[in-house]
């Protein structure tokens, strides 16, 4: 595919991870549509060629860029449609949308997280709204760090579809100098474990805030990805390999790196910020706190023995106390 016959693309969304992705995406591509909300980030953008909130670092032509405030617009004129909301205003964001505007286009979620209005991933909640079956459906997954991107250090992503010709338009639009995909065709594997790991890494981040050290994060982290290959077996069984890296590397990067909102909000807790205290502090979204709660009502019909994710809701929606939790978790760990 050469560069004049590559789709029309549009981002939807304007945070960190939707700017990290529209400068992967002006490697590969003449123009790139972008919604973006907030009138002053747009005017911003084309006037100071960066974004003024996330990665302001990442400067762009914007002459290269049809950014508007009109969703349906920027639809419009697109054929693939890169859905960056955080989930849990994603719903508010799209409902004015219609199944019409999505028709005959590719929708594309690098969404990290579950709609909680619905306790849907991202691709039922697609097919649940507008009819949008997995054979027009991508999901673009980790292990990525936005910032990681935006500094252009070597970053792989997977790329999963049931269909491989859009795994492969997908992937050709995302592959550069600082990008390498891997194709999957387990979508609901790459959907749910980027959930799981936001909890995870939660917890992790609230043990190292009461003051636990690397021993006890690597019994942690190994008995997450138990919970987190449990969890999936029991949603969608299908033969997967746990230790690839868009399982068990997104959920190592999530809950070791620096950049980690995740592990930034659980710190917090550990270190007795109250729940909406530390929401507020952050200036990003921690996508694991509205994980916890869908998926401990999801677990309730599957009865999968995940004792990670029942200490982290016991923290956040229960108010127990970081201490009494993790001390309790730690005899459940193998």
């Amino acid at each position: 595919m050469t560069l004049e016959d590559r789709p029309k693309i549009a981002v939807i969304g304007s945070g960190s991870w939707a700017t990290a992705i529209v400068k992967i995406l002006l490697n590969n591509s003449k123009r790139v549509g972008w919604w973006i909300r907030e009138a002053e980030i747009a005017s911003h953008i084309q006037e100071y060629r960066h974004n003024p909130t996330y990665l302001r670092s990442v400067e762009f032509d914007p002459g290269r860029l049809d950014i508007s405030g009109d969703l349906s617009l920027v639809i419009k004129k697109a054929d693939v449609i890169i859905f960056c909301i955080p989930a849990a205003f994603l719903h508010g964001s799209i409902q004015s949308l219609s199944s019409a505007m999505l028709s005959n286009k590719l929708i594309v979620s690098a969404i990290k997280g579950i709609v909680p209005e619905q306790n849907a991933i991202i691709a039922d909640y697609f097919e649940q709204q507008f009819g949008i079956g997995l054979d027009r459906f991508v999901v673009v997954s980790g292990p990525s760090h936005a910032e990681e991107v935006a500094q252009e250090k070597l970053t792989f992503l997977t790329v999963a579809s049931l269909v491989q010709d859009h795994a492969m338009v997908v992937s050709n639009l995302f592959n550069c100098r600082f990008i390498n995909t891997i194709l999957s065709d387990d979508i609901y594997g790459t959907e749910y474990t980027p959930v799981l790991k936001n909890i995870f890494a939660i917890a992790s981040g609230i043990c190292l805030g009461l003051g636990y050290g690397d021993n006890f994060q690597a019994v942690l982290v190994s008995n997450a990805v138990q919970e987190i290959k449990r969890f999936l077996d029991a949603v969608h069984p299908i033969d997967r390999d746990i230790n690839s890296s868009v399982y068990l590397g997104d959920l190592l990067v999530t809950c070791y790196s620096q950049f980690s909102r995740n592990r930034t909000f659980g710190n917090m807790i550990g270190k007795g910020y109250s729940v909406k205290s530390a929401q507020l502090e952050m200036n990003m979204v921690a996508e694991g706190y509205y994980a916890v709660k869908c998926i401990k009502e999801m677990n309730a019909d599957y009865g999968v023995y995940m004792p990670i994710l029942d200490a982290v809701f016991s923290i956040l929606y229960e108010n127990k106390t970081p201490l009494s939790e993790i001390r309790a978790l730690t005899a459940k760990l193998v």
